[in-house]
């Protein structure tokens, strides 16, 4: 079996770095990264990773926005994807949760344990 490959969505290049760094590191994951909805939506379709680590808050395309769109999408629709989000308020955190995503993760995020966190999460 081949590197598995993850999807990082975020419009903040320093977290896509961070967790790109990691994810190589400490996890041995193939990682691809995006830094828009849009972008990622594109990469998605084209690359069709394992996991898509997404980010809630973006400019333009939003993350539950483009957590939709991967699902009306035959090609993304079995992606796993998990947020990535700053607000920690429980409400908000069900709430994404009842979309039906992974898991929802917080910033920030220890580089360390982002990946058997983010393992967990798919249950691998």
């Amino acid at each position: 079996m081949g590197k598995r490959r993850i999807l990082i969505i975020d419009d903040e290049a320093d977290i896509r770095a961070v967790a790109q760094l990691s994810l190589e590191i400490n996890n041995d994951w193939e990682v691809l990264t995006a830094a828009s909805g849009k972008e990622g939506l594109e990469i998605a379709q084209q690359q069709t990773p394992d996991a898509i680590l997404l980010d809630v808050m973006m400019p333009d395309l939003d993350g539950p926005t483009t957590w939709a769109k991967l699902q009306d999408n035959t090609q993304t629709q079995d992606i796993p994807v998990i947020f990535l989000t700053a607000k920690v308020q429980a409400a908000e955190q069900r709430r994404y949760a009842q979309l039906g995503v992974k898991a929802v993760l917080t910033k920030p995020f220890d580089p360390v344990t982002l990946g058997d966190l983010i393992e967990e999460a798919l249950g691998s």
